[in-house]
């Protein structure tokens, strides 16, 4: 792998994290689940920092790069609404009945 830990800070693309990990990735899956992968991803990175505090450098964007194929494959098997990763996949909205809610008497 090529790149290093000062490299990838600076990264902010999702694009640009699949070529730093030389990581294949469909276009189109990207376009439409981005902001979802870059969440999934973030929440991965921090599982790993809380966890492996004491890890070299290259271990760490090691286990970055697997971090990455894993939320990518996440949104290859379901859908941002199943996994709700961001608040308004969570509230109810206002001013709506739904049909559940709805009983005769």
């Amino acid at each position: 792998m090529s790149g290093d830990i000062d490299k990838f800070n600076q990264i902010v693309d999702a694009e640009d994290y699949f070529d730093f990990f030389q990581l294949p990735y469909d276009q189109k899956v990207v376009n439409v689940n981005r902001l979802h992968i870059l969440k999934k991803f973030s929440q991965f990175i921090k599982e790993i920092d809380e966890n492996y505090t004491d890890i070299s450098s290259s271990d760490r964007l090691n286990k970055y790069c697997e971090a990455l194929e894993k939320a990518y494959q996440v949104f290859l098997e379901s859908t941002p609404q199943e996994q709700k990763l961001f608040k308004v996949f969570n509230e109810k909205p206002k001013n709506v009945v739904t049909l559940t809610e709805i009983t005769s008497d």
